[in-house]
């Protein structure tokens, strides 16, 4: 037996992710499934041929199982405070599907849980274990294009009827907004690329003239960040847009810029034009697509090493103050200053 048993809350499109990249870590098995209906768990448990899975319907009994060592959060938005919070009461290490929280109240429920249990956790802002951001990461850590005095980091996502998340993402009470679905990915690797703390959030939302898709909050939002140096940021979210996925970065420096795979840096004496950089881009919102076996990888690092991961829930405290206060920005029609 592994050392670590872990536990799957959900059984819907990413669940099959998180189970794949635990039952490929040698330190971790899947062994227990919670679904509304047991049955679907004991199906999805079967579905991956897992041997010493039990299937769940009640959250407590789960909690309560000894042979659970780390929970991972897999459910519908709405759900995910309430079940973290209880996970961390029970002592268990976390692996938190984003968002964590749709309001700065659940957000500060669930800081405070996983303070007193002191348990580990890791945000599934997966996008930090993809090729494309290490080796932007690498260039900045050289300082290929100087100091950063600009960035942008785009998400355009339309998420219509064929999107498996569509019949509860488009309600305000579980969707939340369009960057807490989906462009917090964007706010998150703003962020993780400029490397500061934000201070300041201007921002503009809107729904497009005919809605077609019944949104009931603005789908599309721009927002601009200042961060505590000057530095500036913008992010684009659209989950209504009609176009292939599209993750776009753009970083400017003082001796050069990052463009997604391309870079321009007068340090390379004598380039003339765009240089490519062959590598693995964001470029599919298919989950299956995401580094997920890197990120349970290193956060079993984390734990057998105790050390918090970069992507932690208090490091993901600040991704999402920057999106809820978009959307205050954005109804108000005023700056706000963070911390919230």
């Amino acid at each position: 037996m592994k050392e670590f048993g872990v536990a799957i809350l959900g059984t819907g499109w990413v669940a099959g992710s998180h189970i794949a990249a635990f039952e490929g870590n040698p330190h971790t098995e899947v062994r227990a499934i919670l679904s509304r209906e047991k049955d679907r768990a004991a199906a999805k448990a079967a579905e991956h041929h897992l041997t010493h899975c039990r299937a769940y319907d009640q959250l407590e009994d789960l909690l309560a199982d000894p042979a659970v060592h780390i929970v991972s959060i897999c459910t519908p938005h709405h759900l995910h405070v309430r079940q973290g919070v209880a996970a961390a009461n029970a002592g268990k290490h976390l692996v938190l599907e984003k968002p964590v929280a749709l309001d700065l109240a659940g957000l500060r429920e669930l800081q405070a849980a996983v303070r007193a249990a002191g348990v580990k956790t890791v945000v599934s802002f997966v996008l930090r274990w993809n090729p494309l951001f290490e080796t932007i990461r690498a260039l900045l850590a050289d300082g290929v294009v100087g100091r950063l005095f600009y960035g942008e980091v785009d998400y355009p996502h339309g998420r219509g009827p064929w999107y498996k998340q569509y019949e509860w993402n488009v309600t305000k009470t579980m969707g939340g907004s369009s960057l807490l679905t989906a462009g917090c990915h964007a706010v998150d690797g703003l962020r993780w690329f400029m490397g500061r703390r934000a201070a300041e959030v201007f921002a503009y939302s809107n729904f497009s003239a005919q809605n077609p898709l019944r949104y009931e909050y603005e789908p599309n939002s721009v927002t601009l960040v200042k961060f505590e140096d000057g530095t500036l940021g913008k992010i684009a979210s659209s989950i209504e847009c009609v176009m292939p996925y599209a993750f776009d970065i753009q970083l400017l420096g003082d001796e050069g810029t990052i463009r997604n795979n391309q870079v321009f840096s007068r340090r390379w004496v004598g380039q003339r034009g765009w240089a490519t950089i062959p590598t693995i881009l964001p470029d599919s919102g298919d989950v299956s697509h995401h580094p997920f076996r890197d990120q349970v990888n290193h956060f079993l690092d984390c734990i057998l090493n105790s050390h918090e991961s970069h992507a932690n829930l208090e490091d993901a405290a600040m991704t999402h103050e920057i999106c809820f206060a978009s959307e205050i920005s954005a109804h108000q029609r005023q700056p706000v200053r963070l911390p919230l």
